[in-house]
């Protein structure tokens, strides 16, 4: 096969539709509108750490498959950490950074990483992607390439062509059926159930209220007073505003409305917090959130149970709320096994960190384990 291998700087650089013929079911985080927006709102690129170099891969037809690629100054915004790495690249004075990295800015959503045009398959493109990445990385000075949350049949083909596999653990809620909250919260254990309850009843007795807006339902308006609570949360927990702009939101919110749902909390009529989620036919993504006052139990039922109630009502099989907290687990989301590729252009460090990965893999395995044993299921409905 043939094929045409380019590097652009930006998504500007080719037509939207182009790009959507190949994400057009790859979920709402590689559309175009999303990628370009950030771009566009100075959320990645210019002084960000985050420089696009997004790969096109062509034949004979045309386009033919793409790759969402960045070369990174930082390791900040991914949510899979390798900054012990790059303490080790310093310590023998050698450049951890750039770096070269696929993923979903800001964005820790597992899914499809390589776009293919329809009828064309992924796992045919990857061996002659994946050593074009590493030629990249050797003329850029680039000291490595991490593929972040792929596909876990990608991750595996990719680990087999010298790409070492990591793994994560993530917290998914999955939709057995169930046509109202009280059934889900009917497969609880006796304890558990009523926590949860309580948990909901008195947030409602202080007051407060809670509003779903979906679509183009969500104004300007909804939008600005979300990036307030998004911001004034940032500022709190990490001295900073956000990594997203006001601009990139209502720009998503012109050209995404359809994949968005937020959801607000106000009492007496003002806002206490806001949450902001992304849905497609496969499910609902919770992505950002903040709150103007800590109540306790209000982000459980902002991010959580309101997704929840929403994956119900409109019969989505599946909500991922976001990584990482043991604390999803009482609330009935699972443990799920996340991937993610990489590959050190320098063999010695290659190796080292491959050895740390395969130990890394077993306390993730035995904490996976121990996760599941935590989930507030029933003995009869225990999964």
């Amino acid at each position: 096969m043939d094929l045409q291998f380019t590097f652009i700087d930006s998504l500007k650089r080719i037509p939207a539709s182009d790009w959507q013929t190949l994400s057009q079911d790859a979920g709402p985080f590689l559309d175009y509108a999303f990628l370009e927006a950030l771009e566009a709102h100075h959320c990645v690129a210019g002084g960000s750490g985050w420089q696009p170099c997004h790969l096109l891969v062509k034949d004979a037809l045309g386009l033919l498959a793409a790759l969402p690629l960045y070369q990174k100054s930082h390791s900040y915004g991914e949510y899979v950490f390798d900054f012990a790495w790059a303490e080790a690249y310093g310590r023998y004075r050698k450049c951890y950074y750039p770096k070269l990295v696929s993923a979903l800015p800001f964005t820790p959503v597992p899914g499809q990483r390589l776009l293919t045009r329809p009828g064309a398959n992924a796992a045919d493109l990857w061996p002659a992607v994946l050593e074009r990445l590493k030629t990249y990385c050797h003329e850029a000075s680039l000291s490595s390439l991490h593929i972040l949350f792929p596909h876990q049949e990608d991750a595996v083909q990719l680990a087999e062509l010298g790409a070492m596999q990591r793994h994560s653990v993530q917290f998914h809620w999955f939709n057995r059926g169930y046509n109202e909250f009280a059934d889900f919260t009917a497969t609880f254990s006796s304890r558990k159930r009523k926590n949860l309850l309580k948990e909901r009843r008195r947030l409602l007795e202080a007051g407060i209220s809670f509003h779903r807006l979906k679509g183009c339902a969500i104004t300007a308006e909804h939008m600005q007073d979300f990036y307030l609570c998004y911001q004034h949360t940032y500022l709190k927990r990490s001295g900073h505003t956000g990594y997203l702009t006001s601009r990139f939101f209502e720009a998503i919110r012109q050209d995404m409305s359809e994949r968005l749902l937020v959801v607000q909390a106000r009492i007496n009529g003002d806002m206490l917090a806001s949450a902001l989620f992304f849905t497609d036919k496969l499910g609902l993504f919770g992505r950002y959130w903040g709150c103007m006052q800590e109540v306790d139990g209000l982000h459980f039922e902002v991010c959580y149970y309101q997704g929840i109630e929403y994956c119900i009502e409109h019969g989505l099989p599946f909500f991922n709320p976001g990584t990482q907290g043991e604390h999803k687990i009482q609330r009935g989301f699972e443990p799920v096994l996340c991937f993610s590729n990489h590959w050190l252009a320098d063999n010695a460090f290659h190796t080292a960190v491959q050895h740390y990965v395969a130990q890394e893999k077993l306390q993730v395995a035995e904490y996976y384990r121990e996760a599941s044993k935590l989930l507030p299921y029933s003995q009869q409905h225990a999964t």
